[in-house]
């Protein structure tokens, strides 16, 4: 590991008072992030840039950024000892699919930009190997994940076209159900996946990309289980018995993943990791629709003051639940206990999401995370396989694949 990642690596593990005790796990976790790279399955910074900066975002400089507005930088992906990121190349699932297709070529392009502009920080990479003698190089290996399947227009030579750019794995589809799957979180169409859909997993096996299951409904995440020949993906979502939303994976899909091999790579977003955190979000929800609801509804039409007030006097009576880093190492404990350790990771989704646990608010907090598992008794061998172990064997697996087709 670069001296300088590990130097970053203690301050941070180091609470700020001075007269608290450090860490006690630090040095076990510099140690275990020298030998195996953290590797992130799902971050949202090129998104985010697009959506708040704009056309500076490709010449602005992203060393140091204002922890408030993003929860991503160069300093702070050190700080973190992050070795290897998925970025999401995401666009809207409402936009026309020729546009979507439009978008993700402009994501692409800002991952290929980060490489570019930042050498010595950020390597390209399209294999295990390649991340892994990135990381030994001292630079994290990025690559990139296609959020949606609406995102290919329907079309397998889009979907080669992102793959000969890089792209590592497609997510089926995302808030929408499209013509060949149904979302987790719109309606079912199709009882899973249609006879394209089916299609397009065999693709992503022959090009050597992962299925990626986040945001599908069950019915699809069992039937891309059915047809995949390589292990799958879920590249940022957590345990439904903790908390009870579709975007969440069943323990009856869980024990699929293990006997595919794949890997759950958890997130990090509050409404995903509490229940009650998700239940109030929901209420919130439906208070605003009370208040406000254009054109012909709400008990404050035509008044936003008003309307504004009475959410604020809501979320006073009703103050938001405290979601924890704790609660995120519940979610990874319940996949360990019903898939095996073997198959789960991280993927926190930062910079995608409003809300998150205290202690984990950027992509520096990743020590956090791994000493709270320390401290329930996680071992060296165990950490390193939630870091990144599992999705890098989970890589090798699907390139076995696809050179044997």
């Amino acid at each position: 590991m670069n001296p300088l990642r590990l130097m970053a690596l203690s301050l941070l593990l180091a609470p700020l008072p001075l007269h608290a005790a450090p860490d006690p796990h630090a040095a076990r976790i510099a140690r275990i992030l020298k030998a195996t790279p953290l590797i992130d399955g799902h971050n949202d910074w090129p998104e985010a840039l697009a959506e708040k900066a704009k056309d500076a975002r490709w010449t602005m400089d992203l060393t140091r950024l204002d922890p408030a507005t993003y929860h991503t930088d160069l300093d702070r992906l050190r700080a973190g000892g992050v070795g290897g990121q998925f970025w999401s190349v995401w666009v809207s699932a409402d936009l026309p699919q020729v546009q979507q297709v439009k978008d993700t070529l402009d994501q692409i392009g800002m991952v290929h930009s980060l490489a570019a502009r930042y050498p010595r920080h950020i390597t390209l990479v399209r294999t295990a190997a390649e991340l892994r003698a990135a990381h030994k190089a001292g630079r994290i290996g990025s690559l990139n994940g296609v959020e949606g399947g609406g995102q290919i227009d329907g079309s397998l030579a889009v979907l080669r076209a992102y793959r000969q750019l890089g792209a590592a794995y497609l997510t089926l589809t995302h808030s929408r159900t499209i013509a060949w799957a149904d979302s987790a979180t719109d309606n079912p169409q199709h009882d899973g996946l249609t006879p394209f859909g089916e299609e397009v997993v065999r693709e992503l096996n022959r090009l050597g990309m992962l299925v990626d299951l986040s945001h599908v409904s069950e019915a699809a995440m069992l039937d891309a289980l059915r047809v995949t020949q390589a292990p799958v993906i879920f590249s940022h979502s957590n345990a439904r018995a903790l908390c009870d939303t579709p975007r969440n994976v069943s323990d009856t899909v869980l024990r699929q993943v293990a006997a595919n091999g794949g890997v759950v790579m958890v997130n990090f977003a509050a409404q995903y990791v509490s229940e009650a955190r998700r239940i109030w979000g929901a209420d919130r929800s439906a208070e605003i629709t009370r208040n406000n609801a254009p054109p012909f509804g709400g008990v404050h039409i035509g008044d936003p003051k008003g309307a504004a007030q009475a959410l604020a006097d809501w979320e006073k009576a009703h103050p938001e639940p405290v979601t924890t880093i704790a609660q995120v190492a519940d979610h990874i404990d319940h996949i360990v206990k019903v898939a095996g350790v073997d198959h789960v990771g991280i993927g926190s989704d930062f910079d995608g999401v409003g809300a998150l646990p205290q202690g984990l608010g950027g992509v520096e907090t990743y020590p956090a995370l791994l000493s709270e598992l320390m401290r329930r008794g996680w071992s060296d061998e165990d950490i390193a396989k939630l870091a990144g172990e599992n999705v890098l064997r989970v890589m090798t697996a699907a390139e076995k694949v696809a050179s044997e087709k």
